[in-house]
């Protein structure tokens, strides 16, 4: 049978490439397209009907609001990503959403907003992460107007950890509810792993703004989109489908004698579609130490051929490999006490949980191991199928990336210093800097994925000027903003502050550096050694050395980029450019704060740092 323009709704187009096709198709496929179009066509009215139902004003004559406003706090790029996600499944249930970073929100706007939709991070020990800082202070402060009508909802993300778990998330929540917001729906904490919980809570949004069927939402989720049962698509590798990469360097940055090992990795990205900027991380699906998993498992009397579950779906796993590759137990978390705590009675667990032991718990998550748990609270005995699911699964470590695809088409760089001391009596291990260190060999593959950070980029215009403050491994993605601006003939004049504590062992990637100025890509380089002398010098105190001159690049348009450690580093990186501002430009204390919330607010003031 051949089809015919005029036997049929199809353009001329249309009936050509189905006469091509049915005559190819056997008559279990031709079955099988027959059922798949009419499930399609049911799916479609109820869409409809659903989206017209909506449309009308509800039981109780209040009409639904078809405008959303999406808000984002992020630090390295996760609460972005979602809120994209969430953004276009509003859009596909024929919402109109305004996308903001908190940073860009004009708060005088607040007041008319109706659907309010918050997705944020917490930063460091319960901080909000830099661009939801002004959005944060506004909200707590007198300015803040009354919200009777504003219907909201939070998607926290954090990691237990910290003992502030999803703090700022909470804060949001609470303070929405205090100014009259009414939720949409509750607050949703997350975890590290975080898809399927943020994936419920968007599909709880959707319900509950009226705007999708029930299976509708179900069929949907953050990472896919509906496709048509066996057709080949091209593969997306991503956080929950990493691609296999090879890896083709692993060398020791440090000179003999050195204190540390760091290590550069290059690794293939050939054949994987993924792409980089300068300023991302490159997620990495490490191992355990394998002497702690078999320590543990010899703590606990376990075998370790027995079969374990590693997902909710009831999938199993040897319980060597799953400790290996599929759980996290070099970091404990509250829950994790708590969980363990129910499963064995009368070993002084519960007291440890107890009110007004706090400071006694927070000191004990913090150093401690899972091996030290068992072994601490006798939990000997408790069978590997009861005590593995209350674990938390091995999270990806996420390393700035110290290349420029530009450079270096289909690889990628990382600048990994290893982790490894002794506590408590035993030795230590970072998993993933001692998996790199110690077990991985070049041809070796690795699991990866990019992680994007939009929150940490070189400026749209090549000519302006650049101050960057990078520390030790905090070094890297400066790395790859020089060979960056390298491949794109950027005129803009450049400054980095590097430190670190041995000139002779610990100078990480000098000859790149001394190629760079010599070449005039590096306009000028101020370094602090901090072992070398008899007072310790660290980067803040070459950036005070240097006020003046700093101060007139901050002046002329510069953008300050900071990586490396959050907890005392940044902090004091920070203050050392406030006295600048004081000293060199006439500020009082205030108005430095000030100036620098602006510079973050321009994106002039950009942070990278754990």
């Amino acid at each position: 049978m051949v089809l015919k323009v005029t036997d049929s709704p199809f353009s001329q187009e249309q009936v050509e490439l189905l006469n091509r096709l049915l005559p190819t198709l056997s008559g279990v496929q031709k079955v099988w397209l027959s059922g798949y179009l009419s499930a399609l066509s049911q799916a479609e009215t109820t869409v409809a009907a659903g989206v017209q139902a909506a449309s009308h004003a509800n039981a109780s004559g209040q009409v639904i609001s078809k405008e959303v406003t999406v808000l984002f706090g992020s630090q390295s790029g996760n609460s972005q990503k979602l809120a994209k996600k969430l953004t276009g499944k509003l859009q596909e249930q024929g919402f109109s959403v305004t996308l903001s970073s908190m940073s860009d929100f004009k708060t005088n706007t607040l007041k008319k907003v109706q659907n309010l939709l918050v997705v944020v991070s917490t930063h460091g020990e319960g901080e909000p992460p830099d661009n939801a800082i002004s959005f944060h202070e506004f909200l707590h402060s007198k300015r803040a107007p009354q919200l009777e009508g504003l219907r909201f909802s939070v998607l926290a993300l954090g990691d237990t950890s910290y003992e502030f778990f999803c703090q700022t998330g909470k804060e949001f929540d609470k303070r929405l509810e205090e100014l009259g917001g009414k939720r949409l729906t509750p607050r949703v904490d997350c975890d590290v792993d975080y898809d399927e919980q943020a994936t419920s809570w968007i599909n709880q949004v959707l319900a509950a703004l009226g705007e999708a069927s029930a299976n509708q939402v179900a069929a949907t989720s953050i990472s896919g989109t509906a496709t048509l049962i066996g057709t080949p698509t091209e593969t997306e590798y991503s956080r929950s489908n990493p691609f296999q990469a090879t890896v083709l360097e692993n060398l020791n940055l440090n000179g003999r004698g050195s204190d540390k090992e760091t290590r550069h990795l290059e690794i293939s990205l050939e054949g994987s579609n993924l792409t980089y900027e300068p300023g991302d991380c490159l997620g990495i699906y490490a191992k355990n130490h394998p002497r702690l998993v078999s320590e543990l498992i010899d703590a606990m009397g376990w075998k370790p051929e027995e079969l374990v579950p590693i997902q909710k779906n009831g999938e199993e796993r040897p319980l060597e490999e799953a400790l290996t590759s599929h759980y996290e137990i070099t970091v404990l978390t509250k829950p994790i006490l708590e969980q363990a705590a129910k499963l064995v009675s009368g070993n002084g667990l519960q007291e440890l949980l107890a009110e007004g032991r706090e400071q006694e718990l927070r000191e004990y998550v913090r150093s401690r191991d899972l091996l030290d748990l068992v072994q601490d609270y006798n939990l000997k005995g408790v069978s590997a199928k009861d005590f593995v699911p209350i674990l938390r699964k091995l999270p990806p470590r996420l390393y700035s990336i110290s290349s420029s695809l530009q450079s270096y088409p289909d690889e990628v760089h990382l600048t990994i210093r290893k982790v490894q001391y002794e506590a408590h009596g035993r030795e230590r291990y970072g998993v993933c800097s001692s998996y790199v260190a110690d077990r991985l060999e070049a041809g070796e593959t690795l699991p990866v994925f990019v992680q994007n950070n939009p929150n940490f980029k070189l400026p749209a215009n090549p000519d302006t000027p650049l101050i960057m403050i990078g520390p030790g491994t905090g070094v890297a993605p400066f790395r790859a903003f020089l060979g960056e601006r390298e491949e794109l003939g950027a005129q803009g004049k450049t400054w980095l502050f590097y430190g670190d504590q041995h000139f002779s062992t610990d100078f990480l990637y000098q000859l790149d550096w001394q190629r760079w100025l010599k070449e005039g890509v590096l306009t000028r380089m101020d370094v602090a050694f901090s072992r070398d002398s008899s007072e310790k010098v660290y980067v803040q105190h070459r950036m005070l050395e240097k006020s003046k001159e700093l101060y007139q690049w901050l002046q002329d348009g510069a953008h300050v980029y900071v990586c490396g450690d959050e907890k005392k580093m940044a902090h004091d990186v920070h203050a050392a450019l406030i006295a600048i501002l004081q000293q060199e430009g006439g500020l009082d204390a205030e108005e430095a704060v000030a100036y620098l919330k602006r510079l973050q607010q321009e994106k002039r003031y950009q942070r990278d740092v754990y």
